[in-house]
């Protein structure tokens, strides 16, 4: 393997391999530094195919599916008789999807001549990048421009730890062996009312625990009350001002102890979805004389045209201020490649979408 490169990215999600794709368009010679195992193998694509937006669009358009076969097709004189789905074959299709997609991106790379280089990266003193492969010796490479492109992971808190079984996070939430019964969600924001719904339309009885005193704020008034209604009249129990205080495993079950109005309250679940946000995932990426210079919430930081403090180095997406939108990173890898290439390019953060399904 060459460790001359022009460019090395560390983190092949959206931002990252957009990043890299780019710039192997305009000529550089780049390498992509990915670590995530998913289902035993090594998988580019980042959190958005692997377990974030591609998983759960998945299941919803199965769910949706499934929904409007029971409830609409009978209007149309469609007549289906019981209807039933295989939760087994519903997850399988999921997980074709997403490994169709980022097999995909493994081709984009491989066909604009990108080493996808699988292990871990770190950034040491002087723009260097110490690359610990999945086998073999360490190495050191020498790259002229650096880009930091890891993504974030789902935020935890004290009083509902993930242990991977009853209370999961989002990933979780995309492979219950089976439809939960009573299904808590911690977190009315976007994945806890996607993730939510998707479980509600295949049987679950949900209640969502929001500890704001609005239904999502970061929204439009008119939209979100809307929303609501909608969501309400689909069977959700979305609760507002139910702020939790802690849970309880007790075998099969898990007790969410919450207050709302000024009351203890307390019910009983067979799975609880923590989906309080996300955090900038920086583990291990940044050795301690990388120069790098971090916010006071762990970012990166960054100008307008993502350069940190060190100079040929920059960062994009999740680590960085702003949104945490696959097509924000997507953008932002792309302007930190053009203005590397000498490109007057800049993102416009004022026109960046955001969709809730």
């Amino acid at each position: 393997m060459s460790q001359q490169f022009d460019l090395v990215v560390i983190g092949g999600g959206p931002g990252g391999y957009e990043a890299a794709i780019r710039a192997a368009q305009l000529g550089f010679k780049v390498a992509c530094i990915e670590k995530r195992i998913h289902n035993g193998k090594p998988s580019l694509g980042g959190t958005c195919l692997n377990v974030g937006c591609i998983p759960s669009k998945a299941l919803l358009d199965s769910s949706h599916k499934y929904e409007a076969t029971v409830h609409d097709l009978a209007e149309h004189g469609i007549r289906t008789g019981e209807v039933t789905f295989d939760l087994n074959t519903l997850l399988a299709r999921k997980d074709k999807v997403v490994d169709q997609l980022t097999g995909g991106i493994a081709q984009l790379l491989k066909g604009n001549g990108i080493e996808w280089l699988q292990g871990s990266g770190k950034l040491l003193a002087a723009k260097k990048v110490e690359f610990t492969p999945f086998e073999g010796e360490v190495q050191v490479l020498e790259p002229k421009y650096v880009i930091l492109a890891t993504g974030s992971v789902p935020v935890n808190i004290p009083v509902a730890p993930v242990d991977e079984d009853l209370i999961v996070d989002s990933t979780g939430a995309l492979k219950f062996p089976e439809v939960p019964k009573r299904l808590g969600v911690i977190g009315a924001g976007v994945i806890g009312l996607e993730l939510g719904s998707v479980w509600r339309r295949l049987g679950s009885e949900v209640v969502v625990f929001e500890a704001l005193d609005a239904f999502l704020p970061m929204a439009d008034k008119a939209l979100a009350k809307d929303y609501q209604k909608i969501l309400k009249k689909q069977g959700m129990d979305i609760r507002i001002g139910a702020k939790v205080a802690g849970t309880a495993v007790n075998g099969r079950e898990v007790t969410v102890k919450y207050t709302q109005a000024g009351e203890d309250k307390e019910q009983v679940f067979d799975k609880l979805i923590v989906c309080v946000g996300r955090k900038a995932y920086a583990e291990g990426l940044l050795a301690e004389d990388s120069g790098i210079k971090l916010t006071e919430r762990g970012l990166v930081d960054v100008n307008d045209q993502c350069q940190t403090s060190v100079e040929g180095v920059y960062a994009i997406g999740d680590l960085v201020r702003g949104p945490m939108l696959a097509h924000k990173a997507m953008e932002e890898g792309v302007m930190a490649v053009e203005r590397i290439h000498g490109h007057a390019a800049q993102v416009n953060y004022d026109t960046i979408i955001s969709v809730i399904y």
